[in-house]
């Protein structure tokens, strides 16, 4: 019986096999000999006739099997529908339309879609070929700072700066002229072992911050914060440290500016002497060198710390300043706020020393901020700025043009105070909503950062791919007023995000735009982490 059972079994096993064979048999790809749907096909190897144009431009472009479909097709300039003035057996030919964007053509019937060769929409946004940077940075770049001597500073978190750091790595810091070729004569040596945020001039010198520990041959000691020399190196002193009865005196050198924080430190200003710094950290720290360890058996470093969160002052040396945001009967800061928060300082002489911030905070000081608050130079709450309710979500991104008296911020947010904004807004002076500023929502993505230039038009970047009706890649020049801004939005696509977006000019004097950040592509084309564009 259990023979019978076994041969039972294995027949049915060999029914079972036999049938999923058949099936796999049976099974057909849903375009047999690769044939693609419908049966028309757009020749994408070969350059649209012009490969370029501006729109009204009229574009043939190769193609079969369109002739069934010419009631019933659309045809489209990187997502952007087209006037079809013809269509033959051999191809098709449209108007580039008003709000085209540089990227692939395609031709759409019902839910079907077949795509075509790129093409080039031109516009009032192009390459500046005077900047000399080819190859960009292995990674992100964070500021771009201009000397008085007329050149750049760029920090970030690269250690290759077009190409130039393959032999010997260029570790977060390099300068350059305003041009973008390297400065040779700058002695960082293997420079910071971790990344830089921001730097600030005091004097002949510059304090840069970030997430580091060590800068070329000062290995330790350090925490986030120093102070360079302008050729580059860390400025030292020599200090008799602690030693045991018996032994040698010796002379060791540490950096001269004996502060620092215990996290990141996102942002370093200079006013009035002084020196402010912003970011992720709860501590000061600061070190003491004449002392020993417990035992007294060998000379030490102590580590001091004071509870300051987030934002701090420190005098000129280094030290820590008490009138700055301070309580001294309980020696901490006062408490700041409740979530990541970024900044930016006024430099504007209405404004001088007074600080925006911004970020993930929805009290600041133990009172309701809405993400957003102003500081005055003292460090107080300025009561002045009227955010009202703020946003409902994060800030990402603020800043001000003193040329326009406005603010602009973006983020994830989708009110301001109550009022529509759906993840950018401009703010007048005094932290109201500008009304006059109708942004249109986007889709398949976020708004990840903006700039107001002195004219007036607003940068936008992010992910997204719509804003309103129309494709954008992730880049778009707006008008005050919230429109697309005619002949500035035919760039194609953007990938990353900037840092920063700074007013200058090319070599041969056309108005520019510097962009910095951790991108790979402008207008489809590869770029590393910079570029400068001219903006007609």
């Amino acid at each position: 019986m259990k023979f019978n059972l076994k041969i039972m079994t294995f027949a049915c096993c060999l029914l079972l096999m036999a049938g999923c064979k058949k099936t796999e048999e049976n099974f057909e790809p849903p375009y047999p000999e690769g044939k693609s749907p419908l049966g028309i096909i757009l020749n994408d190897t070969e350059l649209p006739t012009p490969a370029e144009g501006t729109p009204g431009t009229t574009v043939t472009i190769s193609g079969t099997g369109l002739l069934p479909y010419k009631d019933k097709l659309t045809f489209l300039f990187n997502g952007e529908p087209a006037e079809v003035t013809e269509i033959t057996a051999t191809g098709i030919t449209a108007k580039v339309p008003d709000n085209a964007s540089s990227g692939v053509t395609s031709v759409m019937v019902g839910d079907n879609i077949v795509f075509g060769p790129v093409f080039k929409v031109q516009g009032l946004i192009s390459f500046d070929p005077t900047f000399r940077v080819v190859n960009g940075t292995n990674n992100q770049i964070y500021q771009a700072f201009k000397t008085s001597e007329g050149k750049y500073f760029f920090l970030g978190s690269f250690t290759n700066y077009d190409n130039k750091g393959v032999v010997v790595p260029i570790n977060r810091i390099v300068r350059t002229s305003l041009d973008g070729d390297m400065d040779r004569t700058l002695r960082s040596g293997t420079a910071a072992n971790g990344t830089l945020s921001s730097m600030v001039a005091v004097g002949n010198q510059y304090i840069i911050a970030g997430g580091f520990g060590g800068y070329n041959q000062r290995n330790e000691n350090i925490s986030n914060l120093t102070r360079i020399n302008n050729n580059g190196t860390i400025d030292t002193m020599g200090i008799s440290t602690f030693v045991p009865v018996g032994k040698n005196d010796t002379i060791k050198y540490f950096p001269r500016f004996n502060a620092g924080a215990d996290g990141f430190i996102d942002k370093v200003y200079s006013h009035q002497g002084k020196i402010i710094a912003t970011g992720n950290f709860r501590y000061y720290v600061s070190r003491r060198y004449d002392q020993p360890n417990f035992y007294e058996t060998k000379d030490t470093v102590i580590l001091d710390s004071t509870e300051v969160r987030q934002i701090m002052r420190l005098n000129a040396d280094g030290t820590l300043d008490k009138s700055y945001r301070f309580n001294t009967g309980t020696n901490r800061s006062l408490s700041g706020g409740n979530g990541y928060v970024n900044s930016f300082m006024h430099t504007d002489v209405a404004n001088e020393g007074k600080l925006l911030l911004f970020g993930s905070f929805s009290t600041f000081d133990d009172a309701p901020a809405g993400y957003l608050v102003r500081l005055n130079a003292d460090g107080t709450r300025d009561n002045t700025f009227n955010t009202g309710s703020g946003t409902n979500l994060e800030i990402a991104y603020a800043n001000y043009n003193a040329s326009t008296n406005k603010y602009l911020i973006s983020g994830r947010f989708r009110t301001y105070n109550g009022v529509t904004s759906p993840g950018i807004a401009l703010l007048n002076a005094d932290g109201t909503i500008d009304n006059g500023f109708v942004p249109q929502a986007v889709t398949g993505g976020f708004i990840r950062g903006a700039r107001q230039l002195s004219d007036g038009l607003i940068v936008v970047f992010g992910d997204f791919k719509k804003y309103g009706n129309y494709t954008r890649n992730g880049f778009m020049v707006l008008k005050p007023n919230g429109e697309l801004a005619p002949g500035y939005n035919a760039t194609g696509i953007f990938n990353g995000y900037l840092n920063d977006i700074i007013e200058t000019t090319s070599a041969d004097g056309k108005r520019a735009l510097l962009l910095i950040g951790g991108f790979n592509r402008f207008d489809n084309v590869e770029v590393n982490n910079i570029t400068r564009i001219i903006i007609e």
